[in-house]
């Protein structure tokens, strides 16, 4: 009898979870919707923001093309719903801290907190980084290096595509710090092992930049190099969050 109680109640706390995941992704989902519609009207002038660092590498006059029948209309409804996510980015992630929150001890908010916070705002970073420092760099090699014989004019649907790539490439890029302080948190991995790897780090830092960007010297430094001095930066970090969220466990076992 004990049992049945015991698997009903299971039963009905999974389903209540269930039920309140929704609630929180249904109000997450009509926030971005909500900002999506309010900027619906300024979705041409949102893409052109956005293709800003290539036109501005192309030569004067140049435009790009869209090949697609409805290509014209979508890229735009696509790069404007981008904007309405990371507009209500915050709000987003204060849905899923409110869905977790109530499972968590004390010491553990007081670490998902701040990450959560510090991993959306070092993502936004690597995003702004990629605009406005390697865009630049990439489109003025690629409109340099072509022949002269060559009109470029990149087609909307590719350089979204592309685009994409790289602010998700440097976005992830900028949370190695967070990744560092969770292994460390979680002792999966020492601080002395990290430092003891530093040297792999670094060549796959390289690896990684010389596969993910353009083959230039240039774009490939502006994305390894960051991810390198990131990885100090959550070397230093990391002892900092351990100490910090390590002594209120203590003290709750006491």
């Amino acid at each position: 009898m004990t049992e049945d109680h015991d698997t009903i109640g299971n039963e009905d706390s999974f389903i209540s979870h269930l039920i309140e995941l929704r609630s929180r992704l249904m109000k997450a989902a009509i926030a971005v919707v909500i900002v999506f519609l309010c900027l619906m009207p300024w979705a041409g002038q949102i893409y052109d923001v956005l293709a800003y660092p290539m036109i501005s590498a192309l030569p004067q006059g140049s435009k790009m093309i869209a090949t697609g029948v409805i290509t014209p209309f979508l890229i735009p409804v696509k790069v404007t719903l981008l904007v309405a996510f990371l507009i209500t980015l915050p709000w987003v992630l204060y849905q899923m801290w409110a869905f977790i929150a109530p499972g968590l001890y004390a010491h553990e908010k007081k670490l998902v907190a701040p990450l959560v916070i510090s991993s959306s705002v070092l993502f936004l970073a690597g995003v702004a980084f990629c605009y406005f420092m390697v865009f630049g760099v990439i489109f003025h090699f690629i409109n340099n290096f072509a022949p002269h014989s060559i009109s470029v004019a990149p087609d909307i649907d590719a350089y979204f595509g592309f685009v994409m790539t790289m602010f998700v490439a440097f976005g992830m890029t900028f949370e190695v710090p967070v990744v560092v302080i969770v292994l460390v948190r979680l002792g999966l991995v020492s601080i002395e092992k990290l430092r003891q790897i530093r040297p792999y780090v670094i060549v796959g830092a390289f690896v990684v930049a010389a596969v993910v960007t353009p083959p230039d010297v240039m774009s490939q430094l502006l994305l390894a190099v960051p991810l390198c001095l990131l990885y100090e930066l959550g070397l230093i970090v990391a002892p900092l969050f351990a100490r910090a969220t390590q002594a209120p466990a203590e003290s709750e076992s006491v």
